[in-house]
């Protein structure tokens, strides 16, 4: 699990990022974490109810692996899921790609 384009451009370069320790239970939007950059710093919500099973150690060393591979080497943490029907609240990606071009409208 990880952020998308939009949001790392959004927040510009970032510097430093705050991960959960592995076997932490995430509530569906509960917050997870955060990633700070040059601009602001932004709490990390989970979209999904889960266990967190894998933490992305590089990015101590490296945040900015969130700007430089944001959908690659730059992933947060991986997690099972504790509740797989929130999976059909989700959103399709058309109607997330709309949603977000409705914000800069």
């Amino acid at each position: 699990m990880g952020v998308r384009t939009f949001a790392q451009e959004a927040l510009g370069d970032v510097v430093y990022c705050s991960l959960p320790e592995i076997g932490t239970q995430l509530n569906k939007q509960g917050e997870f974490g955060a990633l700070g950059s040059v601009k602001a710093a932004s709490e990390l919500r989970s979209p999904l109810s889960g266990e967190v099973t894998k933490i992305n150690e590089a990015l101590a060393e490296n945040p900015r692996l969130v700007n430089k591979s944001c959908y690659g080497d730059g992933w947060l943490i991986k997690r099972t899921l504790s509740k797989p029907a929130e999976l059909d609240e989700l959103m399709s990606e058309e109607a997330d790609e709309k949603y977000i071009k409705s914000l800069g409208e």
